[in-house]
């Protein structure tokens, strides 16, 4: 790989893994916990609470594209990995086995160190690793944070070839850490036969599918809901700080709104406008995000798709989100989503489902649907015309 390209970031942690003194040519990652200590820290770790359910949604499908799911503690100790056996023994090649520690300054640039390096969804593919041996994996991999105290609970991870280097494969990773950290919000335990305190918390629930202005609806203890059609701003700002539960600091939140450079103070007037209407007991600072039961309609759907209900997803699915937004850490969100959607979609085989999405003003010129629907129909399928017109249609307005 020209070492000029790499992503600022990548170029970063390749830095720091030569200052650790990482050597390129090392096969495998170093082992840190022997037997007796991994089991240990195994029972002891608040995510074996949700390793079943993670190996369920999750471990499936790894085993499903001959990839592995992992799940790291906030060291970057790897405590479990799951796969096909086959799979597994050439994870082994490189050291990817439960016991190992994935820290960059360890093991090099990777997506699970660089996840608990940077505290955000990452992927790294091939050649961005560190190490020649890794190179020839991809992986995907995001935080998961203790619901209560949002401290870093570690990292969950899939790591495979070439066929997880797709949008919705880190979409299905964000949705089924999402689905651990709601299971262990139920954890929280009363205390002196008094109410918790998350029972006290409020609850924002986000409605940004399909919507220019999203709608907040709040609910706060002994009070009626208040709902808020928000500004396309406020709008952005909120799904942003959704979809990033460990906060985001300012210069992080503007490089995510703005095309282009803004200044400090717009941002924070426009956080202090939210807060104006939200309350501090919602949205914090240092970093900035959103404290409380927050829910949000995309991050549901998220859920569903991780968990194979694609036809739920799809009438859940109220459109695009933010459609207008050019922020472009929305832009992000939204491709993504989107891309993830539609690969449930073309997954399912089913022409009723695919049917439904080009019914859509979203889906109409989705040509990847039609074709789709086309094979699966047949020539002697009643709605041959049809999708044979439509497909015709947009061969002429791209000029194909």
């Amino acid at each position: 790989m020209d070492h000029t390209r790499l992503r600022a970031e990548v170029a970063d942690s390749w830095q720091r893994s030569v200052a650790a003194g990482v050597a390129v040519d090392k096969i495998e990652a170093p082992i840190t916990l022997p037997e007796p200590d991994l089991r240990s820290l195994r029972t002891e770790h608040k995510l074996s609470r949700v390793f079943p359910l993670l190996d369920d949604v999750l471990g499936q499908a790894a085993r499903d594209c001959d990839a592995v799911m992992a799940v790291f503690n906030e060291s970057g100790n790897l405590l479990w990995v799951c796969g096909s056996p086959s799979t597994l023994r050439k994870a082994e090649s490189i050291g990817f086995v439960e016991g190992s520690n994935w820290d960059e300054r360890l093991a090099g640039t990777n997506a699970p160190g660089l996840a608990l390096r940077l505290g955000r969804p990452v992927s790294v593919t091939r050649a961005e690793h560190f190490r020649h041996s890794v190179q020839p994996w991809s992986c995907a991999a995001t935080p998961i944070y203790d619901p209560r105290t949002s401290s870093l609970l570690g990292v969950l991870d899939i790591t495979g070839g070439d066929s997880i280097v797709v949008p919705q494969t880190m979409a299905m990773v964000r949705a089924a850490a999402r689905m651990a950290e709601a299971e262990l919000s139920r954890d929280f335990p009363a205390i002196s036969g008094m109410r918790s305190s998350a029972a006290h918390s409020p609850t924002l629930r986000l409605e940004a599918l399909g919507r220019s202005q999203a709608i907040a609806h709040v609910q706060r203890t002994g009070c009626e809901a208040d709902r808020i059609v928000l500004s396309p701003r406020h709008s952005e700002i909120l799904a942003l700080l959704a979809a990033t539960p460990q906060g985001l600091s300012g210069d992080e939140l503007a490089i995510l709104l703005y095309e282009e450079d803004s200044a400090g103070s717009t941002m924070r007037a426009e956080l202090n406008r939210i807060r104006q209407f939200l309350g501090e007991e919602i949205l914090g600072s240092r970093p900035y995000r959103l404290r409380g039961h927050i829910e949000a309609d995309w991050l549901s759907l998220e859920s569903q798709l991780a968990a194979g209900n694609t036809a739920q997803a799809l009438r859940a699915f109220a459109g695009p989100l933010l459609p207008r937004s050019i922020a472009p850490g929305i832009v992000r969100l939204r491709e993504s989503l989107t891309s993830a959607m539609r690969e449930s979609l073309l997954h399912t085989r089913s022409a009723d489902l695919m049917s439904a999405w080009t019914r859509t003003s979203w889906g109409n010129d989705d040509y990847a649907m039609w074709t789709a629907q086309r094979d699966l129909a047949g020539p002697n399928s009643p709605l041959s015309p049809l999708i044979d017109g439509q497909i015709a249609r947009l061969d002429a307005e791209y000029g194909m």
